[in-house]
C-alpha cells in the first residue's frame, strides 16, 4: 500500500454499447482473457440471450439481482496486534463489494462442471440464474465470508 498519499482512481468506465450499463461493462472487462474484449462481450451477450429465451424475463434484471445476492456486506481482514495476527471483521466498501461479486460470479461460472454446461455461455447463464435465486457457488462464497466474519466478531474491537 502506498504511503505517499491518496491514490487517484482510474478514468471512468464507459457503459456497454447494447445495454448502456456500466456494471455490464465492468463485468465484460473482468471476463476478458488476454485482451480479447470482443469475445468476452460475445459470451456475455449470448448468456443474456439464453436467459431471455429460457426465462422470458429481462436478462439485465436477473444479472442485477444476481449481483445484489452475491455482494458481501462483511469480510475479514488480517490485523497484526502484538505479534499475533487476528482476522478482524470489517464492512465492505461499495466499490470492493461490486468487484468481489463480479470476481466470484466469474470464478463460479468457470469452475462449473462440464456435465450440464459445456460452453462458458451456458455456465454464465446458469450461474446468473442460480445467483438470482440465492443459490449457487457464488452465493455460497458470500455466505462463507459472512460466516467467517460472524465467527471472528470477538476481534471487532481491533478495527481501526
Amino acid at each position: 500500500m502506498s504511503r505517499s498519499g491518496k491514490i487517484s482512481k482510474r478514468k471512468e468506465i464507459q457503459p456497454d454499447p447494447i445495454y448502456q450499463n456500466v456494471l455490464v461493462s465492468k463485468f465484460i472487462n473482468c471476463l476478458m482473457i488476454q485482451g480479447k474484449k470482443s469475445l468476452a462481450r460475445k459470451i456475455l451477450y449470448q448468456a443474456f440471450e439464453k436467459i431471455k429465451q429460457e426465462q422470458k424475463k429481462d436478462p439485465l434484471e436477473i444479472f442485477e439481482s444476481a449481483m445484489r445476492n452475491v455482494e458481501p456486506k462483511l469480510e475479514v481482514r488480517p490485523r497484526r496486534v502484538g505479534g499475533a495476527s487476528y482476522q478482524v471483521p470489517m464492512e465492505v466498501r461499495g466499490q470492493r463489494r461490486e468487484t468481489l461479486a463480479i470476481r466470484w460470479l466469474i470464478q463460479a461460472a468457470r469452475e462449473r462442471p462440464n456435465k450440464e454446461c459445456h460452453t462458458m455461455v451456458d455456465k454464465l447463464a446458469a450461474e446468473f440464474l442460480a445467483a438470482a435465486q440465492n443459490t449457487g457457488v457464488a452465493v455460497k462464497k458470500r455466505e462463507d465470508t459472512h460466516r467467517m466474519s460472524e465467527a471472528n466478531k470477538a476481534f471487532a474491537h481491533f478495527r481501526w
